[in-house]
């Protein structure tokens, strides 16, 4: 299993501005989001800081956006939406980082989707 990103690499290599415990919640959303985007493929050494990146990136996605729909906003009872058609959700918006982190590799695009 590749090396789990710790919040000490996540703050000082990769340069994340979250807490502690937010990065602790939306760590598992992202490291299960990055595996099944690399299709299972585990990193090789030289893939190692990419794929820790991505799962960086993603944690970054999901604590700001979640893993549901984006876009919209509610005032106690009245609510307003900015979705056109079905819209963008979280998880598109972590899919989108964490593949600039992956360029290049060989966990990019592991499968047909």
């Amino acid at each position: 299993m590749a090396a789990a990103v710790t919040y000490e690499w996540y703050s000082q290599t990769y340069g994340g501005g979250l807490s502690e415990s937010a990065f602790g919640l939306a760590l598992p959303a992202a490291t299960r989001h990055i595996r099944w985007l690399a299709g299972g493929a585990e990193p090789g050494d030289d893939e190692l800081e990419a794929y820790q990146r991505a799962v960086c990136a993603a944690v970054d996605a999901f604590a700001e956006f979640g893993e549901g729909q984006v876009g919209g906003f509610s005032l106690g009872d009245f609510k307003v939406t900015h979705y056109e058609d079905e819209g963008t959700t979280g998880e598109e918006i972590a899919t989108g980082a964490a593949l600039k982190e992956l360029v290049g590799t060989s966990l990019a695009f592991c499968g047909v989707r």
